[in-house]
């Protein structure tokens, strides 16, 4: 698959490549340029911040271990200041580091070494994502299970009384599932329906479901409400249905991701 210039417009997306490796910075931005952006750098957390305020841009190429200011706060200010779409870049496997890029807003993550073209078309994707409707339609009344009330015109959710917090990714993969009560989906399903993209990582599910049960279950490590479906992903059951299954003793369930 190759990356596809962006549609002819009044002006190019203009995105901000930061990184403190200049190779890096400067391979970036070679193939962000012929794939049609306008694309601007920095090369560290104060200079990113200072160029994003001066010249918005419609999505930032960021990576994680920049000096002094490391690219998750930088992501918090960003997302403080402006709703950008962030791809972040990362020399870490670990899967912490992207738990903690997701949870500070980031869309999506590349891990170092990476193909350029493949950044390319990750940047090309979300953009069509922060750019496009709802792929499903939104109800227009809110939506209650298990003691969850969910309103889509106001994005929150509450639960016993009290807003969770929840992240914009996390808000639209829980309003997905509760739309869908009883129906067991894939990864690669979910990664369509609710980020809209094709292809990516699919631990970027894996990990939004974790993030999701930690602050809706009671107890996520004994999840009643997002359950695992093996070899197949995952489904939502309301205990509110009638036909909704019972959980059984804890030694009857195994370990969830």
């Amino acid at each position: 698959m190759q990356p596809t210039a962006p549609e002819p417009g009044p002006a190019a997306p203009r995105v901000l490549v930061v990184d403190d490796d200049p190779v890096v910075a400067e391979v970036v931005a070679g193939y962000l340029a012929r794939a049609g952006y306008d694309v601007d750098r920095a090369g560290d957390g104060p200079a990113a911040l200072e160029r994003a305020a001066a010249h918005p841009p419609a999505l930032v190429v960021l990576d994680l271990m920049l000096p002094g200011m490391d690219g998750l706060e930088v992501c918090r200010r960003l997302h403080a200041a402006a709703p950008v779409p962030v791809v972040m870049l990362t020399a870490r496997g670990d899967e912490d580091d992207r738990v903690l890029g997701l949870e500070r807003g980031a869309d999506d993550y590349v891990t170092k070494p990476f193909s350029p073209r493949e950044l390319v078309l990750r940047v090309e994707s979300v953009l069509r994502r922060s750019r496009a409707h709802p792929v499903a339609p939104v109800p227009a009344g809110p939506l209650r299970a298990a003691g969850l009330e969910l309103d889509p015109v106001a994005r929150k959710v509450v639960k016993g009384g009290r807003e969770l917090p929840l992240t914009v990714r996390e808000f639209d993969l829980l309003a997905f599932l509760l739309r869908h009560p009883g129906r067991a989906f894939g990864r690669e399903e979910l990664m369509r329906e609710v980020w809209g993209w094709e292809f990516g990582d699919l631990s970027t599910v894996t990990v939004h479901i974790r993030r999701l049960r930690g602050k809706v279950e009671d107890d996520p490590a004994r999840p009643l409400l997002i359950q695992t479906v093996w070899g197949i992903g995952y489904r939502l059951d309301t205990p509110d249905r009638p036909d909704a299954p019972v959980a059984g003793p804890a030694s009857d369930r195994r370990a969830r991701p």
